[in-house]
């Protein structure tokens, strides 16, 4: 393997060890040898590839928003838009323990990082959660829904309750019952009336 390749990799180990330790401890919580030991790499390598802790942040962020596609590619290949959406739900659901434990991903972040002084990157963590918005309010579109962003609001809001719920209260079954109702409700919808 060539230097360039092994540089790559360890970048990637990186970015997919900083988008893991900032969802489970938080931003203020994480420091660089944490990211290094997770990724397994030793801690002078993190300053090569990512001179401040802002730079791992928004790796995770991309790391997020790389998910996300690859989630959406995924669900974008099923027949129809009520199957993606419902997909969709599915899979919220089936990260109903890593929910009970840490939240959502991108919502926790959002939040951290809209409490810092600075405002910068909070806006990019809104970045993602827009796209998941937007993808999902061009299902309903497609669907022929009415009001296809309101009700693309209303399942990512539910989305972001039904998370912080589950952590909160540390009930996964939170997020089943409600992804269950959230079911429920995309099989009642019809083209034509919301």
């Amino acid at each position: 393997m060539d230097r360039r390749t092994q540089a790559s990799q360890k970048r990637r180990r990186l970015t997919a060890a900083a988008a893991r330790v900032l969802h489970e401890q938080g931003v203020e919580r994480t420091t660089l040898a944490d990211i290094a030991r997770e990724a397994d790499v030793p801690v002078g390598n993190v300053y090569y590839y990512f001179k401040t802790k802002d730079e791992l942040v928004q790796a995770a962020l991309a790391e997020h928003r790389a998910h996300l596609d690859e989630l959406t590619a995924g669900l974008d290949r099923l027949p129809a838009p009520r199957d993606r959406l419902k997909a969709l739900v599915e899979a919220w659901t089936a990260q109903r323990e890593t929910a009970a434990r840490h939240g959502c991903p991108t919502g926790t972040l959002a939040v951290e990082l809209d409490k810092r002084a600075d405002g910068t990157l909070d806006a990019e963590a809104g970045a993602v959660i827009r796209r998941l918005l937007d993808w999902t309010a061009a299902q309903f579109r497609t669907w022929g829904v009415p009001d296809p962003d309101d009700h693309a609001l209303t399942l990512i809001a539910a989305y972001q309750g039904m998370s912080l719920l589950t952590n909160a209260l540390r009930d996964p079954d939170i997020m089943t019952r409600e992804g269950n109702r959230l079911l429920r409700w995309l099989d009642a919808l019809e083209p034509g009336r919301g």
